[in-house]
């Protein structure tokens, strides 16, 4: 997928060797799949990384009023845990030590409300079953987002502060922070990339029976 910084130039972003052509309104990196985005490229980049600014924002809003249905659950340890569908919200930090399966079908979306930290262990797993999907859980996060060494995690996590990856850890989803995100040699792979096939195929044939 793509990377974005705004409203800090592309000099925030570093340990990817970006390439820039001049005057181009994207960079590239060969650690990236995708483009590489910052407030100082050229145009139009400058007005779209404000649009997804504001567009992350209202989403961490949205998120975070949704009405609950399960609170403090597992008073904010919910290892070992299986989970179906819904508004989950915890006033404090959530911390999740090992293994929590979501189970659910294709269009359930599940929602955490997360007062403080999130802290995903060591090794430990977001297991998705029954055809949950990635890009329907959504993380709002009120402070900073820690993903453990080797942990895997699943869902779009939107957080106020930073959302740190340590080393090893992978991500299906999206991280979206209103500070900072670090990445040690871990891995985010885009949540719904099935989708974009499908949508695709879609156009093909419409094209052809015309």
């Amino acid at each position: 997928g793509a990377i974005g910084a705004s409203p800090i130039a592309a000099s925030a972003i570093t340990g990817f060797a970006l390439s820039l052509q001049a005057g181009s309104a994207f960079s590239t990196s060969a650690l990236v799949t995708g483009k590489v985005y910052a407030s100082d490229y050229a145009n139009p980049t400058p007005a779209n990384l404000t649009t997804a600014v504001l567009d992350m924002q209202t989403a961490y809003t949205d998120a975070a009023g949704r009405a609950p249905t399960v609170t403090e659950l597992g008073a904010g340890n919910i290892g070992g845990m299986t989970l179906t569908h819904g508004v989950y919200t915890w006033g404090t930090g959530l911390t999740i030590p090992t293994d929590v399966t979501l189970s659910g079908g294709a269009n359930d979306v599940w929602i955490f409300q997360i007062g403080q930290t999130l802290n995903v262990g060591n090794g430990a797993s977001i297991i998705l079953s029954g055809g949950a999907r990635a890009k329907n859980i959504f993380w709002q996060v009120a402070g900073q987002t820690t993903l453990g060494t080797t942990s895997v995690t699943k869902g779009i996590i939107l957080s106020q502060t930073a959302i740190v990856m340590n080393t090893g850890a992978k991500l299906n989803g999206r991280a979206l922070a209103q500070t900072a995100v670090t990445v040690d040699a871990g891995t985010i792979k885009d949540p719904a990339p099935a989708d974009r096939r499908i949508k695709r195929v879609d156009r093909k044939f419409n094209f052809c029976t015309r």
